[in-house]
């Protein structure tokens, strides 16, 4: 990924944050990712690690309208994605999408009430709802009719090596050319 395509998905996710009223703590711990395959405004997503404790985690997200995150699961991490503006479209998978078929029922929690989703059948939370994921429950996600905020709070964090994507193109940490001047330096970068 280019530096110059972090530091203005960076000024976007800002402006986006200002706009709906979040006020991000001093020295926030910024990401930025296209997960590999060079198509930031296709997949990709901006994150600011809120807090990050042994037991919990809190981040602030930003996907631009249809910018998909990529289908995957996590082995140890459970994760409430909150939608804070706009909507959020899902997918949802019991399983691996190459062991279960289209149509099977997970069961999730929305605003903390259990209900039946469909495996690869998307569908979408409003500003304020939550979805609960699971460990093993395949997931995707975008901004569905506009640029969305996103929440995350989750059990421990650890996207090193608890990010399992079902395409093997995908990684969680892209490489970076620096074609410009730094603005912020990445969590990775530290």
């Amino acid at each position: 990924m280019k530096r110059s395509e972090i530091n203005a998905a960076i000024g976007r996710a800002a402006a986006a944050f200002a706009k709906s009223g979040w006020s991000l703590p001093p020295n926030p711990k910024w990401d930025v990712t296209d997960f590999g395959p060079g198509r930031f405004e296709q997949i990709g997503l901006v994150l600011v690690n809120l807090a990050e404790e042994p037991e919990y985690c809190e981040k602030v997200m930003f996907s631009m309208q249809n910018q998909v995150t990529p289908m995957h699961t996590h082995r140890v991490k459970k994760e409430d994605i909150i939608c804070r503006t706009g909507s959020l479209a899902l997918e949802v998978w019991r399983d691996h999408p190459h062991r279960c078929n289209k149509g099977d029922p997970v069961v999730l929690k929305r605003n903390g009430i259990e209900f039946a989703a469909e495996s690869g059948r998307p569908f979408t939370i409003a500003a304020g709802e939550r979805v609960t994921i699971v460990p093993g429950v395949y997931h995707a996600f975008w901004g569905h009719d506009t640029d969305c905020v996103v929440g995350e709070v989750s059990t421990a964090n650890d996207d090193a090596n608890d990010n399992f994507f079902v395409d093997p193109e995908i990684g969680r940490f892209p490489g970076i050319e620096d074609d410009e001047p730094v603005t912020v330096r990445l969590i990775r970068e530290f």
